[in-house]
């Protein structure tokens, strides 16, 4: 399989494409405007302690004071009661693991790291832990026996250590408490608000925390960024410099695969299987819930065959745009009702392995009776849908708008009791297009019994500007 990163520079806007044999699979959107704030460090302040919910309000400078759990407070005391560890007013050194989500303001924590490529640095730990995703044994007792933790803090061997050279995993041993020691050096000076660590740029922070050994080529299209991205990896990842290519072609870089095209798919509700199945996915705030259809799939053995190949097919289509879409928190799946027990254990080992090969952590539960699947996806960055779409403003958010018949009786029904309250000489009714030439035709005869009922002039006009739940009536001029 063929894998690619290609990186969209704009002056508004950075885009990252992850392309495996030219199909997107995930994809990083980063706007000048609303810059992601994960892993910058702020000198905050007690803004509010929240006692009955364990939490506090800090301000960092952000519009919204950041959110902080007791779970998320690095302290020595064994007391988990917040009014015990922070007080109004106090100053305290927090870092934002979680970007503002809807209305809800950023989440951040004590517990402080500075990542590196393959470790992570956390001040104040004193030990040493590997990530869960390195599940071979003799992989994590090989790095635990490398390092030693440093006299200010210990490490967390991220998954990419496990193809680190002994050499590359000392040297950022030794660079990475190095950065603590500024950030502590700015700490006493700074003022409630500052930044006192700020995060890499998104196409620095791709490529030392998304970049594997599979990916063969990252292409961009901005030289500048090039020389960036190469000056960065010459000194911390020399391995990857060559893969690193400016894109300096004519054709638009996200023309390449028709990433500008899939990226449209995406934001569909309805994902087509290639059997003739389809999938439909509906976001709402508190869950996501995917939906499992034969469609036109009619196979060619059993009903129960057919739903088992249906369901496996939609396995790894769900897992990539489960991916692509950046899909959170809760997801219900409803799949095709499936009789067969083995069958039904198959695909939830076919799913886990699916969503295996995703970096967001998932935990799927058991298949219930009802052929229903509940997974839960951690949530650090907004969905896909979030970043580029905005509440459509026709419907009021609720997915449908309401159809030219129940338009055209909600007109005169109004328009009969508009008749009761005003004596105009006649009604002018202004609606869009579509509900002009509804009434005008369909509803031509209830508009005529309308005029005999109210034994007053009706007439209809076309206002462009208007929605098709939009219409206003007017009273019409004795002229007319």
């Amino acid at each position: 399989m063929s894998e690619e990163i290609l990186i969209n520079i704009t002056p508004y806007e950075v885009r990252a494409a992850f392309v495996a044999d030219g199909v997107l699979q995930e994809i990083y959107i980063e706007r000048r405007l609303h810059q992601g704030l994960i892993g910058n460090i702020y000198k905050g302040k007690v803004h509010r302690v929240l006692p009955g919910i364990q939490a506090a309000f800090i301000d960092i400078g952000l519009e919204r004071a950041a959110f902080l759990h007791v779970n998320d407070i690095q302290t020595q005391t064994t007391s988990k009661d917040i009014r015990d560890l922070l007080k109004q007013g106090q100053e305290i050194l927090v870092q934002v693991y979680k970007d503002s989500l809807g209305s809800k303001g950023v989440r951040v924590t004590t517990q402080l790291t500075i990542p590196g490529r393959y470790l992570v640095f956390v001040p104040g730990m004193h030990q040493l832990a590997v990530s869960q995703r390195i599940t071979d044994e003799s992989q994590r007792e090989r790095l635990m026996q490398i390092l030693t933790p440093n006299e200010t803090g210990g490490y967390i061997f991220r998954t990419a250590a496990t193809i680190a050279t002994t050499d590359e995993l000392m040297e950022e041993k030794e660079f990475l408490p190095t950065v603590w020691s500024e950030i502590l050096s700015r700490n006493p000076r700074a003022k409630v608000g500052e930044l006192v660590y700020t995060e890499m740029p998104i196409e620095l922070r791709l490529l030392r925390d998304k970049v594997t050994d599979s990916i063969s080529k990252i292409r961009v299209d901005q030289l500048e960024t090039v020389s960036q991205m190469r000056e960065f990896a010459k000194h911390h990842l020399p391995n990857l410099m060559d893969r690193i290519e400016h894109h300096a072609g004519p054709q638009p870089i996200f023309d390449i695969y028709s990433i500008e095209a899939q990226l449209q798919k995406a934001l569909h509700r309805k994902v087509y299987l290639k059997s003739g199945g389809y999938l439909i996915f509906d976001q709402t705030e508190a869950m996501t819930t995917i939906d499992v259809n034969t469609g036109s799939f009619l196979g060619h053995g059993s009903q129960e065959d057919t739903i088992f190949k249906t369901n496996v097919e939609a396995i790894n289509v769900i897992a990539r745009q489960v991916r692509l879409r950046n899909l959170g928190g809760i997801i219900i799946i409803d799949f095709i009702d499936m009789s067969d027990s083995q069958h039904k254990t198959q695909l939830l080992q076919l799913l886990n392995e699916a969503l295996s090969k995703d970096s967001a952590r998932t935990e799927v539960s058991e298949l219930s009776s009802l052929g229903l699947v509940q997974l839960t996806r951690k949530r650090i960055r907004e969905s896909l849908e979030r970043i580029l779409c905005v509440p459509c403003p026709v419907c009021q958010q609720r997915g449908t708008i309401k159809s030219l018949e129940t338009m055209s009786y909600e007109i005169l029904r109004e328009l009969e009791q508009t008749a009761r309250h005003f004596s105009w000489p006649g009604f002018l009714i202004m609606a869009a297009s579509p509900v002009v030439e509804y009434l005008c035709t369909e509803s031509v005869s209830k508009i005529n019994e309308m005029e005999l009922k109210l034994g007053r002039p009706i007439k209809v006009q076309v206002e462009s500007t208007y929605t098709q739940e939009h219409y206003d009536i007017l009273p019409m001029s004795e002229k007319e």
